[in-house]
């Protein structure tokens, strides 16, 4: 391989042919080349012959390359520098290695190992789906894959995040009741993609009988819901028109997901829930307009009102009160709760996932709570927040419930 210029560049080349290289990965992208974000470079072996794995990720795709040790090492001389990805850091068995590019001169920094071991280089490693491509009718239906079961490159994004979601479901579910059949409700279901999969994994892949309801107010997203569900076969699937509010089950509720229902809707999904002794409750909240409406009304005086006077902070401090309420209140009704990030697509910002597990004994720290509420609403000057509203919190607070 020809000599390398840049100093990094000369620690893989290094590490290549002492065999320490784990990975490379490059950031902070400042060239010419449109939605391109960042570089990760990893060893494979094709047929035989040891290559590495150019993996381009763009705002809306990733794509694969792949480049002979010789033509990565003068490709690469071209992507790193002030015009191009500003940031690299070399992963190796011995030493990992950070270089920086500013206008006039770059800084290099060696750093203590982070791998203990090196990645395997096969290519095209079996993926642990939790939803196979193949033999599934709906995803060919809903458009993710052909006729014989293989993603549309376009639908690769939507196919991951299907099954991200899945994956963060089965852990969650796996603690169930065993029941003759599990009823789930799915507000504001869309086009199914997630409430379909749900459907399958329970039913077909875990094996638990499970009957899932899809709310969705759009008439023509649920007739072709339903006519997707019968071409499937899939006898427990149902969608049907209406709002969260509006809506009413038939049957007794066990799971209740919500995901993105904005602004207060997640609060009435919430309360579904709880009115309906479920025993395990999710929401990705979208959109925090309410109490946002009530910070801003009210401009409470304490520690944290210079950051609130600009939008983007009142923003976020409005998103994480509301839903730091809203576990609180589940806690109330005696349900343990995790707040984590949820990535719903794998190219669209975080999200908040609320979990609310319910516990087998009732919650001995009620007062406790509401006291607590009661000063989170005092310190930003809320008046009430809906979900407290709808389950009739703030009567209780009043009567010294």
């Amino acid at each position: 391989m020809p000599k390398a210029t840049n100093p990094i560049l000369e620690s893989l080349k290094t590490s290549l042919d002492d065999n320490s290289f784990v990975k490379l990965s490059l950031g902070n992208y400042k060239g010419k080349e449109a939605n391109l974000k960042k570089l990760y470079i990893k060893r494979v072996l094709i047929k035989n012959a040891d290559m590495l794995s150019f993996v381009y990720r763009y705002q809306t795709q990733d794509v694969t390359k792949n480049y002979t040790f010789a033509q990565a090492m003068e490709l690469l001389e071209q992507l790193m520098g002030y015009k191009a990805f500003r940031f690299g850091l070399l992963s190796t068995l011995k030493f990992d290695e950070q270089i920086d590019f500013f206008k006039s001169r770059m800084a290099v920094k060696q750093l203590p190992a982070s791998a203990k071991k090196l990645p395997s280089k096969v290519h095209n490693q079996a993926k642990n789906r939790k939803i196979e491509a193949k033999g599934k009718p709906y995803l060919h239906e809903l458009g993710i894959t052909d006729s014989t079961g293989k993603v549309y490159k376009k639908s690769q994004d939507k196919y991951r995040q299907i099954n991200h979601y899945i994956e963060i479901l089965s852990s969650l579910l796996k603690d169930l009741p065993l029941r003759e059949k599990t009823n789930i409700v799915d507000m504001g279901a869309g086009k199914g993609y997630l409430t379909f999969a749900l459907y399958d994994y329970l039913n077909h892949v875990l094996n638990k009988p499970s009957r899932v309801i899809g709310v969705e107010f759009r008439k023509n997203l649920v007739d072709f819901c339903n006519s997707t569900a019968q071409k499937s076969n899939f006898n427990d699937l149902h969608f049907e028109e209406g709002t969260i509010e509006q809506f009413e089950t038939p049957y007794e509720t066990h799971v209740l997901i919500a995901l993105h229902a904005c602004d207060t809707a997640t609060d009435e999904a919430i309360y579904k829930g709880i009115t309906g002794n479920a025993d395990l409750i999710v929401v990705a909240p979208c959109c925090h307009h309410q109490i946002r409406a009530e910070i801003e009304k009210n401009k409470a005086i304490n520690e944290l009102d210079f950051l609130l006077k600009h939008g983007i902070f009142l923003e976020r401090q409005a998103e994480m009160v509301t839903d730091g309420i809203r576990a609180l209140i589940l806690e109330y009704y005696g349900y343990s709760t995790k707040v984590f990030e949820f990535i719903s697509d794998a190219h669209t910002p975080k999200n908040v996932l609320v979990v609310g597990k319910k516990r087998k004994n009732p919650n001995k720290n009620q007062a406790a709570i509401l006291t607590k509420i009661q000063e989170i609403k005092a310190y930003f000057g809320i008046e009430n927040h809906y979900l407290e509203v709808l389950l009739g919190l703030s009567n209780a607070e009043r009567l010294g419930l």
